[in-house]
């Protein structure tokens, strides 16, 4: 027995050393003495200051980690001194990718060399020019009573809010940091005051909309996004904080700008744990929000709970809720199968699939630049704007039908009743005609293979009467 026993300690211990040690090798002059590094990652969900992911400073004045042997595969992460405002930039001060590496089978030591740091490496290069006029900072001490906290509170309006006089809906994003200003980005920004400006230009927005985004608190981000504890990064806030949403901010945005103020003009959207959070607020309150926007989401991070809520939360009659899901096919080997989990808990729950978009990209990945992108056919679908210059509103057209949507080889357009035939002409974003051709009653297919993905504006005339339908093409 005794050999056996020695070859399974002989075992035990190669598994426990057959991890992964990063080590910084040197670090800008300007790093103050006493500083605590950090590396954060999607292995824990780039928390930029988690205790668990410090960096111990070595005697030579390198500085090691070594990973938990549940930590493999491919990996991307950055280093920080605790927060997203002190994280690693290049010799000039600008933003760096994310830094990949995929850890093997066996033990080994990584080095790694950091140039600077974003808040001491000097005056930031980016500007702030290529914000919108129309975005205002509301507050950067919005008080957040049910948390006891402070937060930075950003606000976008449309393009003719001032001279309108009209009311308009309503989206509520997280991390704002990230929203609108490069400069305040981890990483890059969404652009949604860019994209939502050109699509009300192109005249594919005919409703325009409000956004609301919320700053993140760094190192209670996790507690935040999350309305149950995670073990090893904690969590648990998520109720409070979507409270503060409802009870303090919504009202306060309602009173203060022309909103309007009901479920199906009131959204919620966000990434990665915004996403977790979305999908809560708008199962928890589905008074107040009716869409939600929820990309790359991290339900890893609370499974088995989500799980139970959503089966003691089903759909309420009479209020039925959008539910928009992105991610990437690669992000992560939980992402796709819990993201399709969620979507099938929410149909068993009586939620209709038509209510439902389910996409996964296969490019996309856990990034401000995938988000970004993926943003304009999200807000579409969630808000599906009235049909613009309409001679006859839609809903007045009965038997019309453009579908599926998304689409991706064949589009169905079913004509009104008694039109025999139509002129179809398919736009772009940027109003540029890409497919023009007739139809007929008994011609319902058309073919969009050659497509870019993307989002389109379809128009139907026959005589003095127009209508439209926006799609997206996979």
């Amino acid at each position: 027995m005794r050999p056996l026993l020695l070859l399974s300690g002989l075992l035990l211990a190669g598994t426990v050393q057959a991890q992964t040690t990063f080590r910084i090798t040197s670090v800008p002059a300007s790093t103050p003495a006493n500083a605590t590094l950090y590396v954060a990652g999607n292995f824990n969900s780039w928390n930029p200051g988690s205790a668990a992911y410090a960096l111990t400073k070595q005697p030579g004045g390198s500085y090691e980690i070594t990973l938990p042997a549940t930590v493999t595969g491919a990996l991307e992460f950055k280093f920080t001194r605790g927060a997203w405002t002190s994280v690693e930039s290049d010799a000039q001060n600008q933003d760096i990718g994310n830094r990949r590496y995929t850890v093997g089978s066996g033990p080994t030591t990584v080095d790694f060399q950091v140039l600077n740091w974003k808040d001491l490496g000097g005056p930031a290069t980016c500007s702030s020019t290529a914000l919108q006029p129309n975005v205002q900072v509301l507050s950067t001490s919005f008080q957040m009573p049910q948390l006891g906290r402070t937060r930075r509170v950003w606000v976008y309006v449309p393009n003719d809010y001032a001279s309108s006089g009209r009311r308009y809906p309503v989206l509520y994003l997280h991390d704002g940091q990230n929203v609108f200003d490069n400069c305040t980005g981890f990483a890059g920004e969404w652009g949604v005051d860019e994209t939502l400006s050109q699509l009300q230009q192109q005249g594919l927005d005919a409703t325009g909309c409000i956004v609301v985004a919320v700053d993140n608190g760094g190192g209670e981000r996790l507690n935040e996004y999350s309305p149950w504890n995670n073990p090893q990064y904690g969590g648990g806030q998520g109720d409070q904080y979507v409270e503060f949403l409802v009870q303090t901010l919504k009202p306060h945005i309602d009173q203060n700008f022309r909103t309007l103020p009901d479920r199906l003009n009131t959204g919620i959207a966000g990434s990665s744990m915004g996403g977790l959070i979305s999908l809560y607020a708008a199962v928890k309150h589905p008074a107040v929000f009716g869409r939600a926007g929820i990309f790359s989401p991290a339900f890893w991070f609370a499974e088995a709970q989500l799980k139970a809520y959503l089966h003691q939360h089903p759909a309420v009659a009479g209020q039925p809720t959008r539910f928009y899901f992105v991610s990437g096919a690669q992000e992560s080997q939980t992402m796709v199968p819990l993201m399709a989990a969620v979507r099938d808990s929410l149909l068993r729950g009586g939620h209709a699939a038509a209510d439902l978009s389910y996409q996964v990209r296969a490019d996309g990945q856990h990034a401000e630049w995938f988000w970004k992108r993926e943003f304009p056919a999200a807000y579409q679908w969630l808000f599906r704007p009235a049909a613009p210059n309409a001679a006859r509103p839609s809903q007045d057209l009965p038997g019309l039908a453009v579908f599926p949507n998304p689409v991706g080889q064949q589009l169905s357009v079913q004509l009104p009743t008694g039109w025999s035939e139509a002129r179809l002409d398919i736009s772009d974003t940027t109003g540029r005609v890409v497919l023009r051709r007739g139809l007929r009653q008994a011609e319902t297919q058309v073919d969009v293979a050659r497509l870019r993905r993307g989002s389109y504006l379809l128009r139907l005339r026959h005589g003095p009467t127009t209508v439209t339908r926006q799609f997206t093409k996979e």
